[in-house]
């Protein structure tokens, strides 16, 4: 049986020499870059849809290019 999530859990990763934070809610996923407060956010109902990851990945990947 799997636990239920009913708060935060926070993980850190590191992605091309760069530290994240994400955080995993019962709302849904954040990924910020570690010491900022601004990052992607993703709830879980948008990721089900599809239509709305797509769009967040899309964003994502304009911000880099700037």
């Amino acid at each position: 049986m799997a636990t239920k999530l009913d708060k935060q859990l926070k993980r850190e990763l590191e992605v091309d020499g760069k530290a994240y934070m994400l955080t995993i809610s019962p709302e849904g996923l954040k990924l910020t870059e570690k010491g900022r407060r601004k990052g992607q956010e993703l709830t879980w109902k948008d990721l089900l849809s599809g239509q709305q990851a797509l769009a967040v990945a899309l964003n994502a990947s304009l911000e880099e290019a700037q």
